[in-house]
């Protein structure tokens, strides 16, 4: 069931490309590094794919609802 929206999924695509842009740089390193690389790949992951686990158990959309 998708329930990430297109305003949702662009947050979600900017703030992997800024983890991304951080870590490769070297600005953090080491355990912040892996936590936020985690991170990133989960938000990619729930973008690409437009269905964030997170939100199923209480019942959360950003989708547009279709009249």
């Amino acid at each position: 069931m998708k329930n990430v929206g297109t305003i949702d999924r662009t947050i979600r695509i900017v703030a992997v490309v800024a983890i991304a842009a951080v870590v490769m740089t070297g600005l953090v390193n080491g355990t912040l590094a892996l936590v936020l690389g985690i991170i990133g790949v989960v938000l990619l992951l729930t973008a690409l794919t437009s269905t964030c686990p997170g939100y199923l158990p209480f019942g959360l959309s950003t989708r547009a609802r279709v009249r």
